[in-house]
């Protein structure tokens, strides 16, 4: 059985992945509007990414028992600047998703939920993944210019994204 202190905060995470998924669909939409299709489409496998994050969330509160508290799910901005503005905040975002899984993880270990622990890793792990693309991209973007006709070439290679 799981800690209702333990709980709570894995509902509350299951929300902030789901608004991951939501804010990547907003960015998804955002590109789709610009005519950076690669971009667009790289978003929605994020957003994917995402809810299935989510979803391992739900499935290990309900193999141990928990109750799923489905929370509402905020709204994410709809417009950025550039290209460059968007990946900041992607950036920036998985920073904090970070720092919400150590948060996580230092709960598990005030909790002595080992069992938590060890699931958590899985998602420390992906956490490393995704502020390593995250930035790279960025960096492609600071490198080409945040340019409509330089950005060309890296929208093309986004969206190969599977």
């Amino acid at each position: 059985m799981i800690s209702k202190t333990i709980e709570e905060a894995l509902n509350k995470q299951v929300n902030r992945e789901y608004y991951s998924a939501y804010l990547y669909l907003a960015m998804s939409a955002h590109f789709e509007s610009v005519n950076l299709k690669g971009f667009s489409k790289w978003m929605r496998v994020q957003a994917r990414e995402e809810q299935t994050h989510g979803d391992k969330f739900l499935e290990y509160l309900m193999a141990r028992g928990g109750k799923v508290a489905l929370l509402a799910i905020e709204a994410p901005k709809a417009k950025w600047a550039s290209a460059g503005k968007v990946f900041e905040e992607v950036y920036a975002h998985e920073q904090k998703v970070t720092g919400m899984i150590n948060a996580l993880v230092d709960l598990a270990i005030k909790e002595k939920d080992h069992a938590t622990f060890e699931m958590l890793q899985w998602f420390v792990k992906e956490q490393v993944e995704e502020e390593s693309s995250a930035s790279d991209i960025l960096a492609q973007i600071m490198t080409v210019g945040d340019v409509p006709g330089h950005l060309f070439y890296l929208d093309h290679h986004l969206g190969k994204r599977e």
